[in-house]
């Protein structure tokens, strides 16, 4: 050998040794018995560095099974549900890379650049950001973004060209993590990597000797992943507005206003924009340059910094920052710096002295992060609650489906009971797009419904509370 990596120690999870004495030794073979191999193995490197001291927790592996295992499992369980409904085959000529979506380019992107960062980091015996990238990948990018923004192209129609591209995208992600992951978790990644090959002619017979996959540069666009970054920043800005208001991601809203600074990166939003608004379920994007005009702002000292400075006069430079106006926020935020009249002194607070953000503004709320704020219109008028309740309505159908066991292709026929509920308005005004959403061939309102079931739907940011209604499900 040439190198040599030293463990730390393996101390309890309050960062004491381990002792009988002291009744917190854990026994390795229960935990590997009742965790597996792999999930032990993984939570020790992608906790802390394999050289430093862990503290062992169980609680840890029990997340890895959850976060890291629970995904890939159902990731890999999705593509085989539908590949197997399709025939899928990943031996089929792929489909050039130039004629994908702009998700799937995304998406291969990442997985290439997540080859090439894992590799580095391996080759520097950095274990843990290997692992701790692939995870994030996994997590972040593959099961939570483009599976879910995907999700209508693998289980609508035939296989088409799309539904191709969308396979052999996925089969690609999947095969490329087993062999990626085979250094961390070998004997998972050799089950998932031997049950990808039923979907292909490929004749390795392990995936421990398999070659590791090298990093395509040319299919790895910088542009792509700011473009999709700048996506997935400001939908986790509105879902952070949604679950503080307790507003449903069903219901949809009518408008996202984002202050931006260049014409540059509102080109990048405009290229995305359709897939915020999906994300979001928001019916459209408002872009401002001057948001002064629209964002009232607020500012506050920034004590550690001014402290050093002012030492006694410090409570009087406070309320005089705080007590700042529209005009000298804005003017401090574009020059960086500006002067203050105090007791007939001058000071020059500058931008990093004080902390800048924004109040709500009515009928809007304001969220902000890195890189974006943003103002979210949360007032619902009719038609947005006609359309949010006739989601809720699916969303509930869905529910039945898998109550009765349905497999995905199964058909049904729905009825439900006409009385005078608003809700029957407001369903049967989207009566086409709940049967596209729930593969029904038909919705009909009757007004004697026997053996029927009783489904309630509660409405937010209404005059109405909630609703039930009668109902029954058919398979066809």
């Amino acid at each position: 050998f040439e190198n040599v990596i030293s463990n730390g120690l393996v101390l309890d999870k309050d960062g004491n040794k381990m002792s009988k004495r002291l009744g917190n030794a854990v026994d390795p073979y229960e935990v590997i018995k009742k965790y597996g191999p792999d999930a032990t193995r993984l939570y020790m490197i992608i906790n802390s560095n394999p050289w430093d001291n862990l503290k062992f927790d169980l609680d840890g592996i029990n997340e890895v099974l959850r976060k890291f295992f629970g995904t890939l499992s159902n990731t890999y369980s999705f593509f085989a549900l539908y590949a197997n409904i399709d025939g899928f085959n990943s031996n089929e000529k792929p489909i050039s890379y130039k004629k994908r979506t702009f998700d799937d380019k995304w998406i291969i992107s990442k997985l290439n650049t997540t080859i090439k960062e894992v590799e580095v980091n391996l080759n520097e015996y950095n274990p843990t950001k290997a692992a701790r990238i692939i995870n994030q990948f996994l997590n972040d990018d593959l099961s939570n973004w483009y599976v879910r923004l995907n999700r209508k192209r693998f289980w609508k129609g035939d296989l088409s060209e799309d539904k191709l591209m969308a396979y052999q995208t996925l089969h690609e992600c999947l095969e490329k993590i087993s062999i990626i992951s085979s250094p961390f978790i070998p004997f998972y990644s050799e089950k998932l990597f031997c049950d990808l090959n039923e979907y292909s002619n490929n004749k390795s017979e392990s995936v421990h000797i398999s070659n590791y996959p090298l990093a395509e540069q040319k299919l790895i666009s910088h542009s792509i992943e700011r473009k999709m970054l700048y996506a997935q920043k400001i939908s986790s800005l509105v879902h952070s507005i949604r679950k503080k208001e307790k507003i449903k991601v069903r219901q949809p809203l009518s408008s996202i206003l984002i202050p931006v600074n260049s014409k540059e990166v509102e080109k990048d939003l405009r290229s995305v924009e359709k897939i915020i608004l999906s994300e979001v379920n928001v019916k459209k994007v408002k872009y401002v340059y001057d948001n002064s005009k629209v964002f009232i702002k607020k500012i506050k000292p920034n004590y550690k910094k001014l402290g050093s400075l002012y030492g006694a006069e410090m409570s009087n430079v406070s309320k005089r920052i705080m007590d700042m106006n529209q005009d000298e926020i804005n003017m401090l935020e574009k020059k960086g710096a500006i002067e203050l009249n105090l007791d007939n002194d001058n000071i020059t607070l500058k931008i990093d002295q004080a902390e800048i953000s924004f109040s709500d503004i009515e009928g809007q709320l304001v969220a902000s992060n890195d890189l974006f704020t943003i103002a979210l219109e949360i007032s619902i008028n009719e038609e947005l609650l006609s359309e949010g309740i006739s989601r809720e309505f699916i969303n509930k159908i869905q529910n039945e489906r898998k109550n009765m066991s349905l497999e995905v292709t199964d058909k049904i026929d729905i009825q439900v009971e006409n009385d005078s509920s608003v809700l029957i308005k407001y369903i049967n005004d989207h009566k086409s797009f709940i049967c596209n959403e729930t593969q029904s061939i038909g919705l009909k309102f009757v007004d004697n419904l026997n053996n029927s079931k009783t489904m309630e739907i509660k409405i937010n940011h209404s005059n109405i509370n909630s609703e039930t209604i009668n109902y029954s499900i058919i398979k066809i």
